[in-house]
Parts: structure tokens; sequence; C-alpha cells
């Protein structure tokens, strides 16, 4: 089996650091391998804590009278230099709830008030993102929203738009532009999502 040991931070930054551990292969030999994660310190690497704590928190919401529309948001991301369309989401601050986070986020990224909903653990728990190159979980509550959206509540940093997407635009969102692959994952369960229960599937576990 593979292991992990002899890990050292190579950075020193606000929300994202790089680690170099040496990593055992199944042979016996032994290479560098890269870790990106929130943790400021060795400490709190998942590796160390064995603990699935949630970094981050996205939120699936639905709006309007006849909740016929998902949330999002078009937002420009540095690392593709470009805008991609992506839930609403946020870090999950020390000490904070997943919920409280995700009401937070969303009144922040929005303006909107989210109303979520209390369902199975299965649906909420952090998962994962991209395990080959990051220790990143991040949880998903879902949601109604209400409200008229804004952007004024952003920070300066921020370049979004916010988007309240039907089907069909969601269908052309996937076909056309650039998405986030749990957004996009997500998007796909909302196009065939029962008109008068879109959240149902959430009663299925």
């Amino acid at each position: 089996m593979n292991r992990i040991e002899n890990i050292k931070k190579q950075t020193d930054n606000r929300f994202l650091n790089m680690y170099e551990a040496s990593a055992l292969h199944r042979d016996g030999t032994a290479s560098p391998y890269y870790i990106a994660s929130r943790a400021s310190e060795i400490k709190d690497l998942k590796i160390s804590t064995r603990n699935d704590h949630p970094d981050g928190v996205i939120i699936y919401a639905v709006h309007g009278e006849k909740k016929d529309k998902i949330v999002l948001i078009r937002q420009f991301r540095y690392p593709i230099d470009d805008y991609i369309y992506e839930f609403p989401a946020g870090l999950v601050e020390t000490g904070e709830d997943m919920t409280a986070c995700a009401v937070r986020e969303m009144y922040e990224e929005t303006g909107l008030d989210f109303h979520p909903l209390s369902v199975s653990n299965a649906y909420t728990k952090p998962f994962y993102t991209t395990v080959g190159m990051t220790d990143e979980c991040c949880g998903t509550i879902y949601g109604y929203c209400s409200g008229i959206p804004t952007n004024s509540h952003q920070e300066s940093g921020e370049d979004i738009q916010i988007i309240l997407a039907d089907r069909n635009e969601c269908k052309r969102i996937l076909k056309e532009e650039k998405v986030a692959i749990m957004c996009a994952y997500m998007l796909m369960h909302f196009i065939h999502s029962s008109a008068e229960k879109p959240l149902q599937f959430l009663d299925e576990i």
C-alpha cells in the first residue's frame, strides 16, 4: 500500500498552501508528492487530523414562486483567466456551522435570503473536491431562496454575476459555457427534476 511521510510546508499564505510529502509506493520506492490545502499548518492537514471537516460549502438553491429557477453565479476565476458558472459557495469560518455559512455566503454573493432544508447527512456531508491535488472538503446545503438579486454585498475582489436559470437556460449553459464540474452534475439533476418538486430527490435516502 502507498503511504505518505515527511511532510514539509512550502508556502505560508492566508487561504491556500502547498505541502511536499514523501510518497512511499508499493514497490518500495519514494517520490515527492505535492498537496494544496486550506490548512495553515501540517497538524491541520487531513493527513494529520483524519477528520473530513468541511473547508467550504456549496449552495444548491431553487428560486421563484414557481420554484423553476436555480441560483447560479458566473464568476471570474484567475486560474483560467475567464468567467465560469458555479453554485454560490464559500469557505467555512472557524467555529462556523455549515448551514450558517451557506446563509451568510448566499447573502454576500447574491443578496438573496436562503432558507435551508434539513435533509439526510448523506447529501450534506463533506465530500472531497479534486483529491488528486488537494485535501479540500466541501459540504452541500440545499434549500430555497427569496428576494431580489444584488451584488452590493460582494467583496471588491469578487467579479460575480448572479444568474437565475430555468431548465432551458441550464441546458444552454451546459452546452455552451465553462462550468465547474460539481455545478455541471447538479445542473443535469435539476434539468431532469420534477417541475412541481425540484428538491424531491432529497427524500430518496
